[in-house]
């Protein structure tokens, strides 16, 4: 072990393949089926995650000044830190630890799993081992533990790994939606046919679900900045991260309104309404038994390289924490080969206690509260510096100043709202994580 620096070694290429490996994950192939659920009309679906594209992009502009004016590793714990002081900077990186980055490899994980029980039945039966513990649970630990050794090993060889596997699955996405316009047998009408218990849903009932609902799909669109977590180890962050977070998030943005496309165009809203394994129930309609497997491989090589980008690029942000915090040291030391290896397995750590402890929806939707109020926070900073620090360089300004903060501050403060109309006790546990971090910051300064 050392204390060591992050080596320089990204490009553009490798830091966009991090964004779409991050943003393509679990809750692309399992939250149509909860939107479903809670929605019941496919065009507000469709509205839905183009707007929450948007939104990223929105926010991937906002980042690039950012990242562009602090090119270091961290991401937002940076930006919070020098706009707002150390106790924000130490909450957002509890966040990524709990939140950010654990939580969400741990749905991953655990989705991953139970699309495997297509080819595995053992792992598809609801067995219980110990303590209510599962075999999924077991299965997706020791997933988690294989991500951490691979990525334990020399970064150069783990980042190569994250190339090819995002190329892989990209392919197979596109391979999908070809198939299903080319091939698949579906019915064109599902695809603006609503739910009949639509009509039953009032105004407030329609906007928590809503509300709701844009809180998945932002789950699922979480990792448009993870460039930004990764910019003190690329070879020109300032002409690439901008590039690497736009590039990402319009990429992905396509590939969301295509895939749910396809799940609509396999399935009716009431039929997909609580599925988890909503690209299976789809593919098992549009191409009968042999696309089943077929269609299950991409989702699941596309979720373990979602999985193995959350897992790299976490690390980062508790590294820069660890700089900056003496009582976290640790989390500052680098293994031969330029990896955070303690900050590494500290995530693992924490992604095994999620997966043992939760259901999938419950971890998404606790997640995605709290990420979407540490974006805004950290989206507020471009307005901050640009009141406080006129004069400091930008080698990025944001397009459309200040609308485009505004706009994404305006629709995430809605979404959060409804949100905690709709689902109460999760978002309650993510502002309770956030205080819980504030706590913490408040013990080791008084330490």
């Amino acid at each position: 072990m050392t204390g060591g620096t992050l080596e320089r070694h990204l490009r553009l290429r490798s830091a966009t393949a991090l964004v779409i490996a991050n943003m393509i994950g679990a809750g692309i192939f399992t939250t149509t089926g909860f939107q479903a659920a809670d929605l019941r009309h496919p065009l507000l679906m469709f509205a839905l995650w183009t707007v929450g594209g948007i939104l990223a992009l929105l926010g991937a502009l906002c980042y690039a000044e950012l990242g562009a004016m602090m090119p270091e590793a961290g991401g937002e714990y940076v930006y919070l830190r020098e706009t707002y002081g150390p106790a924000f900077g130490f909450m957002s990186a509890f966040v990524s630890l709990t939140a950010g980055f654990s939580a969400a490899i741990a749905s991953a994980t655990e989705s991953f799993v139970v699309y495997l029980g297509t080819f595995v039945p053992f792992l598809s039966e609801e067995r219980t081992l110990l303590a209510g513990i599962g075999v999924v649970d077991v299965v997706a630990v020791a997933v988690v533990w294989l991500l951490v050794w691979i990525h334990q090993r020399p970064v150069r060889s783990g980042t190569g790994f994250n190339d090819a596997i995002t190329a892989a699955k990209v392919i197979g996405i596109v391979a999908i939606l070809l198939a299903a316009a080319a091939l698949g047998n579906g019915n064109a009408s599902n695809l603006v046919t609503p739910s009949p218990s639509f009509a039953e849903l009032e105004r407030g009932e329609l906007f928590a679900a809503m509300g709701t609902s844009l809180v998945f799909v932002m789950f699922c669109y979480a990792g448009w900045n993870a460039a930004a977590y990764v910019a003190g180890e690329m070879e020109d962050p300032q002409r690439d991260l901008p590039r690497a977070l736009l590039l990402g998030a319009g990429t992905v943005l396509v590939l969301y309104v295509g895939l749910n496309a396809v799940y609509l165009y396999g399935a009716g809203v009431d039929d997909l309404a609580g599925q988890v394994e909503v690209g299976v129930v789809a593919s098992r309609t549009l191409f009968g038994s042999w696309g089943v497997g077929l269609v299950t491989v991409v989702l699941c090589a596309s979720i373990f390289a979602s999985a193995s980008a959350m897992t790299f690029a976490g690390p980062r942000v508790y590294y820069a924490l660890g700089k900056d915090f003496p009582p976290f040291a640790a989390l500052a030391r680098t293994s031969v080969g330029g990896a955070p290896s303690t900050a590494l397995v500290t995530q693992g750590l924490v992604t095994s206690v999620f997966i043992v402890s939760g259901r999938v929806d419950q971890i998404q939707q606790y997640a995605g509260f709290t990420l979407s109020l540490f974006a805004s926070l950290a989206v507020s900073c471009v307005i901050a510096l640009r009141l406080r620090r006129p004069e400091a360089e930008r080698p990025f300004r944001v397009l459309g100043y200040p609308l485009t903060p505004v706009l994404f501050l305006a629709v995430s403060v809605w979404m959060m709202y409804w949100a905690f109309q709709g689902r109460p006790i999760e978002s309650a546990l993510g502002l309770g994580t956030v205080v819980l971090g504030g706590v913490l910051f408040a013990l080791q300064r008084r330490k």
